[in-house]
């Protein structure tokens, strides 16, 4: 009993700490007592901070930590979602096509020469459009079968993994093609409060739908028919999950472009440290994939001067992890 009260208590206070550390890391070095100073209201006795001190923990970092934390407890929840639903290991939060679609919409979006917010617009609508056309095409006789909907999946991701390399052929190599080259390896560079307030509720809704869902998601592992004897609604159930994660990877690429690893490594991790019940994996996934992701970002703007694409380190440190996941398991736990 005293384990399951206390392990949210620091899960929460592991996270408060590295979002702490975040702050105080980067080029513009701040230390922890004016960051503690500016958060507290009313301020803090004998610290003093500066215009530069204020404008850098509220309009530059405390955003991009904000969304790193969310970002990564999303990504991972959307990950471990779908390994339930489709019951396979390998499954990711791109397994319909979403990402892909969400980027072919801001690449769009960039090479219309559209502005910041109506990029990550066009890659919200596109990723859901994505996922839609995955179900209308994944029907096959009247029916929806997991198999089906994998493979709309593959042949949609692939659709759109053309036509972005089709916008990148056709963009201007000088201006434009760097810009699409730069989004598509993800930063979360660009994170505003603005940018943040609108895919906030978007991310908000899908970790909230997948909290909801996550004892029934246990279910989905029975045989179908025994599930159906049981009065489970297995395709509403599917529907749920798979609009959730959906949502939620759109979002997350809408805000800082294509993100690997995150939601295949961490599930993984969580499930070695809490078993296999969704009931704790969804949470343990929510916790450690904010932290890694958070870690991850900061380690790519202050690693070295000229930032690193998120997407490099996640498949830089993933790789390594997931082998040794691997050789610790056996592939059994995976």
């Amino acid at each position: 009993m005293k384990k399951r009260i206390l392990s949210p208590v620091f899960c929460v206070l592991g996270l408060a700490v590295l979002g702490l550390a975040a702050l105080c890391l980067g080029q513009y070095s701040l230390s922890p007592a004016k960051v503690l100073a500016a958060l507290w209201p009313g301020g803090w006795p004998g610290v003093s901070l500066s215009d530069t001190d204020l404008t850098v923990i509220f309009n530059v970092r405390l955003p991009r930590v904000l969304l790193a934390l969310l970002a990564g407890a999303a990504l991972s929840g959307a990950g471990a979602a779908f390994q339930a639903v489709f019951s396979n290991p390998l499954a990711t939060p791109d397994t319909l096509g979403v990402a892909t679609g969400a980027s072919f919409g801001a690449v769009l979006a960039i090479l219309m020469g559209l502005p910041a917010l109506a990029v990550q617009g066009a890659a919200l609508a596109m990723g859901l459009g994505a996922v839609a056309l995955v179900y209308l095409v994944g029907q096959v006789r009247g029916e929806r079968t997991v198999l089906t909907l994998v493979l709309a999946g593959l042949v949609v991701s692939s659709l759109f993994s053309a036509l972005v390399s089709l916008v990148k052929y056709v963009a201007d190599p000088q201006n434009t093609l760097p810009a699409i080259t730069f989004w598509l390896m993800g930063s979360l560079s660009g994170t505003t409060r603005r940018s943040l307030a609108l895919g906030l509720p978007f991310l908000g809704v899908g970790v909230a739908v997948l909290w909801l869902l996550r004892w029934k998601l246990n279910l989905l592992a029975l045989p179908q028919e025994e599930a159906l004897s049981l009065g489970v609604p297995v395709k509403k159930l599917r529907v749920l999950a798979v609009g959730a994660a959906a949502l939620i990877t759109a979002s997350v690429v809408s805000l800082c472009g294509q993100i690997g690893w995150v939601g295949l490594l961490v599930p993984h991790a969580a499930r070695m440290l809490v078993g296999g019940d969704n009931r704790r994996l969804i949470p343990a996934s929510f916790g450690l994939g904010a932290a890694f992701f958070l870690v991850i970002d900061t380690l790519a703007r202050c690693a070295t001067a000229a930032e690193i694409p998120v997407s490099i380190l996640t498949a830089v440190v993933g790789a390594p992890l997931f082998i040794v996941l691997l050789r610790r398991t056996g592939g059994a736990g995976l």
